[in-house]
């Protein structure tokens, strides 16, 4: 009688898609660890680049940034998960000769993580738990189910056979456990690029290996608030006024049309201003504003498809106003000598609204969690926005009495996705 051949088990991995970086995580002998996608670092800046030469040519994370920014002619396009939950994920855009879906962006910077981690693990990848945020999109269940669904058909379309989710703060709980030494209750507050999230949970590193911590997890609530636009505010209160943001037409009685600067502030919606029709209309303005010259200025952004740069620029900014009280960002390549300042005190003003609709949602969460704000014991932050220190202030001010912890902004998520990829598949 022949021998079985003994079923290969899954290998499984965890994978963490953000707005602004990506990481994939699994599970090995010393525990979860995250893989190395490119060079020496385990996070890939959620971005690709199409260059023109042929439409085949495709470069993402740093390469796609770098390639960009030394002026390689192509399509840059960052902030890919922001389009989940949008009626954007349905379009499509022109990529050199050809037109592609936004659902196959996303897909084909996918494709290549799975297609690097697998290089070097030297075997498939079958399996996936993703991660998500608690609401893919505020208040709009059938929008933020619809996301949900269109991730998975994207994950099965690059060749995992097995997906399934989890929230991606709820992740980042099961890092955080590994460095507890006994029961604690905790909020976990995911800040990232594109939504803030937060989960009441009761960690214990006893229960660690229990196969069902659903009872352990007491409430989620999140929102549709993250470094994206943190940035969009910098933008427009200290750079746009240099372009003519908020100064007067001829006639004195409107301001210069406010929709290309949003726009151009907007990691999302930068590449709908090369439409020809945008420049056209913008010369409109231009002849008919009260400061012309300031109008060039944005008129030379769009003709030179820069605006990523203006973004780049202000996250730069934005994490320097971290750890400074001011800034300056140097726009000389839009015109000799051309710079501004931005101050963290104007940076805090232009963000009150966020800060405070975050201050909301933790103390909404830790309600739903049949708790008051003086039960929880520790704040445990992740994700690269809660660098920002009013969104710092604004989370603890919910729960002032506790014990604010930083994990590893980019990777606590990814580390969590993978031991729940142990727990599910290994």
């Amino acid at each position: 009688m022949p021998h079985a051949v003994p079923r290969r088990l899954p290998h499984a991995c965890g994978l963490d898609f953000g707005t602004s970086n990506s990481t994939l995580g699994v599970f090995r002998a010393n525990g979860p660890e995250l893989l190395f996608l490119e060079g020496a670092n385990t996070t890939v800046p959620s971005a690709v680049f199409f260059g023109l030469d042929k439409h085949d040519a495709l470069l993402i994370g740093r390469a796609a940034i770098g390639a960009y920014v030394d002026g390689v002619g192509g399509r840059f396009m960052r902030a890919l998960k922001s389009i989940l939950g949008t009626a954007l994920v349905d379009e499509t855009t022109r990529i050199a000769r050809r037109r592609i879906s936004f659902q196959e962006i996303v897909g084909t910077y996918v494709r290549t993580l799975k297609a690097r981690a697998e290089m070097q693990l030297g075997e498939p990848l079958d399996h996936v738990v993703l991660g998500r945020p608690v609401h893919f999109v505020d208040d709009d269940q059938a929008a933020d189910a619809a996301a949900e669904t269109t991730l998975a058909a994207i994950a099965k379309a690059v060749g995992f056979a097995e997906v399934s989710f989890q929230f991606e703060p709820v992740a980042a709980a099961f890092a955080f456990e590994r460095e507890i030494a006994g029961e604690t209750l905790a909020l976990i507050a995911d800040i990232g690029g594109g939504t803030s999230d937060f989960t009441v949970v009761r960690l214990d590193p006893a229960r660690r290996t229990c196969p069902d911590r659903r009872n352990d997890i007491l409430a989620n609530d999140g929102a549709r608030i993250g470094g994206t636009d943190y940035d969009r505010a910098l933008s427009m209160a200290s750079v746009m006024p240099a372009l003519g943001y908020g100064t007067p037409m001829s006639r004195g009685d409107v301001d210069v049309p406010s929709g290309p600067y949003f726009d151009l502030s907007t990691w999302s919606s930068v590449n709908r201003l090369y439409d020809p029709k945008i420049l056209s209309e913008l010369r409109h303005v231009r002849r008919a504003a009260r400061r012309p010259e300031l109008v060039e200025r944005l008129i030379r952004v769009i003709d030179h498809r820069r605006g990523h740069s203006i973004l780049i620029d202000v996250e730069t900014a934005k994490i320097d106003l971290t750890e400074q009280a001011t800034t300056r960002l140097a726009l000389d390549w839009i015109e000799p000598g051309l710079s501004v300042t931005a101050s963290r005190e104007t940076f805090e003003e232009s963000t009150g609204r966020q800060n405070e609709r975050l201050r909301a949602a933790a103390l909404a969460c830790v309600a739903r969690a049949g708790l008051t704000p003086e039960a929880i014991d520790v704040v445990f932050f992740t994700g690269g926005t809660s660098l920002v220190p009013a969104v710092r202030r604004a989370v603890l001010a919910a729960v002032p009495q506790a014990r604010p912890v930083d994990g590893d902004r980019f990777g606590a998520v990814g580390l969590g996705l993978a031991l729940e990829a142990q727990r599910r598949y290994g």
